[in-house]
């Protein structure tokens, strides 16, 4: 599964132009291969006995430390073939979809070369047995997310995308660096099944630590607060790009981190609460930006925050959330990269115009763009009896549990996103047209709608068909199973408020869109609006209080290794070659010198021992 994308890749970054016309159907046999590989081992581990479901493939003898030992090792189980289903899955799709969006790129060769490096990356980091080979794969996602956003480099906008989604990861990468040193250091090991035996062994202290490091590392690949300020930049790469990232690859991998170390948070309530904090306001924040975006791309960005705050907020419930939040990962999974590419194919018919106040009207020109959209709509909201409603409602159950601050809070997150996906569509689908001078809207190719009607038919089923039957499947690896009843036709209390807060969310957006509305930003001095637009100032904030303290901090060392180290460096050099330059005077290659010079030199020894004699 992982070296089939992985050697494809290095072979079309190899092969130069003479696999320019047939590159990209290579590189999309890969993930499709991969999916083949990964459905079989589905089904083989569907047929054992649930004691046997976790299976461990060592490879090789990785390297040897001092009086450690690192394999080269798989773990095949619940959680993780999950993933490979949908990493390979979704990225399949999206691979097929790339082959119109893609179509007139001269670099498209490379492109796919990228796509297959993310896929091969994220299936090594959801496959390893260990944090040391999860971390080789979360660092290869780094990589291929930045050569990926930033892919139209001639844009200076994508090249600092790029730039800025490395920098902001290699801060939480620093999380993942001290938690693998603490467990090698604490446990000698950082092999998962070996950590659970023996992390009840370690001191309390450092198993705080141990939850705080890894959500750390957790919050810069899942853009959560506060290390979320990448993700809305992110949207400058090619929007397969987007709905890759949001989907299926690097923001669900700080969910996985988490979900995986559920032996470490079971033992510390400290960084299980910093989690569901953490999910909470991130939920929140992401919902906000959503309310107030324009751009189509970013309001969808908006959104993943916001729902990837929900499966963050679900892990730190423990295992009561953590197969909920996987229950919601997947299916979020299916409408978000619905929707994703359901904007490409929006931007496709619209000269690449991202500006949502430009659309309007397009249901009738768009009619399958339009109707798989609106299926991925009814999911994220949690319209009844979609995916949505069966996974989000579960973790605001779950919510509720943990405190009926969190739950509230996750419930008006519903409400909110309930309005601004309301407003995205009525923008967009509805009213009257708002299109620039030569746009002329169309219907995208069947390249590009297939794979949107495969993923908006999940967005509708993926719930009833996973309902229930994940919790149990996914119990022997996140934990014991949960007390919640999950029942088709089973709708609590809460679920029943959850749907009435959300209809109230749609009509309130449908009510203040239901008109045609300016084609031009609209001045406003509403602080929550302008909060919003302004990405909730996290840019000013880290310019402010990091950047420029940063450089000040760097300058100043820079100037003290400038004037005092390298200053007492080229100082002693001076010195010496004054020094050899006065002493090189008297090699001047005449003889008489040379006996002037001994001679003295007898003399000053006489006088030296005349004058020992005496004293």
């Amino acid at each position: 599964m992982i070296a089939i994308p992985l050697v494809i890749s290095g072979l079309l970054m190899l092969s130069g132009r003479v696999a320019n016309s047939w590159g990209h159907l290579l590189a999309t046999l890969a993930p499709i291969a991969s999916f083949g590989i990964g459905l079989t081992l589905f089904l083989d581990l569907l047929g054992r006995d649930e004691a046997q479901r976790a299976v461990s493939v060592p490879l090789f003898r990785w390297l040897t430390a001092g009086n450690w030992t690192f394999d080269f090792g798989l773990q095949i189980d619940q959680l993780s073939i999950l993933f490979v289903l949908l990493i390979t899955g979704v990225g399949s799709l999206i691979h097929i979809y790339s082959i119109g969006y893609m179509a007139h790129d001269e670099r498209r060769r490379r492109f796919f070369a990228y796509l297959n490096l993310f896929i091969a990356a994220m299936l090594t980091l959801v496959l390893a047995d260990n944090y040391l080979l999860l971390f080789v794969g979360w660092e290869g996602v780094g990589l291929a997310s930045y050569l990926l956003i930033s892919f139209w480099q001639h844009k200076h906008s994508a090249a600092v995308a790029g730039k800025k989604a490395f920098v902001v990861n290699r801060v939480g990468d620093l999380g993942m660096i001290m938690a693998i040193s603490t467990l090698l250091a604490q446990t000698g090991t950082v092999k998962f099944t070996e950590v659970a035996e023996r992390i009840g062994t370690v001191d309390r202290t450092w198993v705080v630590l141990l939850g705080f490091f890894l959500l750390l590392g957790a919050c810069g690949k899942s853009a959560q607060v506060p290390l979320q300020s990448w993700l809305l930049d992110a949207m400058e790469g090619p929007t397969p790009v987007s709905a890759l990232i949001h989907a299926a690859t690097m923001v669900t991998a700080g969910v996985y981190l988490v979900v995986r170390s559920h032996p470490i948070y079971a033992l510390t309530s400290e960084a299980s609460l910093a989690v569901a904090i953490v999910g909470t306001v991130t939920l929140l924040a992401g919902a906000w930006i959503g309310t107030s975006k324009d751009d189509i791309k970013k309001v969808l960005a908006g959104s993943t925050m916001s729902q990837i705050g929900y499966m963050m907020l679900a892990a730190g419930l423990g295992p009561v959330g953590a197969a909920f939040a996987i229950f919601h990962l997947i299916t979020h999974g299916f409408f978000k990269a619905n929707m994703f590419l359901g904007a490409g194919s929006v931007m496709h018919g619209m000269n690449d115009d991202v500006d949502m106040r430009h659309y309007g009207g397009l249901a009738k020109y768009m009619p399958i763009t339009f109707a798989t959209f609106a299926m991925g709509y009814l999911a994220i909201i949690g319209f009844p009896f979609t995916s949505g409603f069966y996974s989000k409602d579960h973790i605001i159950e779950a919510a509720f549990d943990k405190g009926t601050v969190f739950g509230a809070l996750a419930m008006f997150g519903a409400f909110v996103t309930a309005y601004y996906m309301t407003r995205l569509m009525m923008m967009t689908f509805f009213g009257g047209k708002r299109w620039r001078e030569g746009v002329h809207p169309h219907e995208s190719p069947l390249v590009m709608t297939v794979p949107l009607i495969v993923l908006a038919i999940l967005s509708i089923i993926a719930g009833v068909m996973m309902n229930g039957w994940i919790t149990t499947w996914l119990a022997p690896a996140v934990g014991d199973d949960h007390p919640h009843t999950t029942g088709l036709f089973h709708i609590t209390t809460i679920g029943i408020i959850t749907t009435a807060v959300v209809a109230v969310g749609a009509l309130i957006g449908w009510f203040l869109h239901r008109r045609d509305i300016p084609d031009s930003q609209p001045e406003t001095r509403n602080p929550l609006v302008l909060a919003g637009r302004q990405d909730l100032y996290g840019d000013a904030f880290n310019e402010t209080f990091l950047m420029r303290p940063g450089q000040h901090l760097v300058g100043g060392l820079a100037a003290f290794d400038d004037s005092v180290v390298d200053g007492s460096v080229r100082g002693s050099a001076d010195l010496f070659g004054g020094m050899s330059t006065a002493l090189r005077r008297l090699q001047n290659g005449y003889v008489r010198s040379y006996a002037l010079t001994m001679i003295a030199g007898v003399l000053l020894l006489a006088a030296a021992f005349y004058l020992g004699q005496l004293a």
